[in-house]
């Protein structure tokens, strides 16, 4: 891929929890895409508006470019009455000339599966991204206590991926947030500083390819 046009002539769609990291990609002129849109973040709870919001913005995003990189999993989206009817399937039917960033989940975005059990280090993690934290009542909101009760408590600790190394900060800014958070997951949890190099040769494939 030639650096000097990089993103150029794509515009992306990502869930909205990848909001931040983005942003920061954007802002260190790692991207140049023509124009990022967003869906709300947690879909994947919601399939059904998740294909809504999806084929919205990918139609959306023809408006800037013919090119257009899709930034979600391909287990973000599972429709259980029609299994066939997968995530590659919906942006099939709104553009032709899209490529989705091949990884399984915003979490295999940023750390692959080699990463996660060295950074586990053999406990049972909950992983979390930023958007997680910022959004988890939006996310988990059709979750009763039950729910919760039954799944969190099967992990040691959470553990939330900190690529903008702000989770002091946040914990300074917000700290009723993640106390919340935490209460309600029951479970601590903890930052781990990682960069983005996963991420962006992810983005940089869907270009080159």
């Amino acid at each position: 891929m030639d650096r000097k046009t990089g993103f150029k002539g794509y515009s992306i769609v990502s869930c909205g929890t990848l909001r931040r990291e983005l942003a920061f990609l954007n802002q260190t002129a790692f991207l140049n895409a023509d124009k990022i849109l967003y869906t709300a973040p947690g879909l994947h709870e919601v399939p059904s508006e998740l294909k809504g919001q999806l084929k919205k913005q990918i139609n959306n995003a023809k408006k800037y470019s013919e090119n257009i990189i899709v930034i979600y999993g391909n287990r973000c989206y599972i429709d259980i009455k029609d299994p066939a009817r997968d995530i590659e399937r919906i942006i099939q039917e709104s553009v032709n000339s899209a490529v989705r960033i091949k990884a399984k989940n915003c979490i295999d975005m940023f750390v692959s599966p080699d990463e996660r059990e060295n950074i586990s280090g053999g406990q049972k993690v909950y992983w979390l991204s930023w958007g997680w934290m910022e959004h988890w009542k939006i996310i988990f909101k059709d979750w009763d206590k039950g729910k919760a009760n039954e799944t969190f408590p099967q992990h040691d600790k959470a553990i939330l991926l900190d690529p903008l190394g702000i989770f002091d900060r946040y914990c300074q800014e917000h700290p009723q947030q993640v106390l919340e958070f935490a209460d309600w997951m029951r479970l601590p949890i903890e930052p781990c500083g990682i960069s983005l190099d996963r991420f962006k040769n992810l983005l940089l494939e869907t270009v080159s390819s």
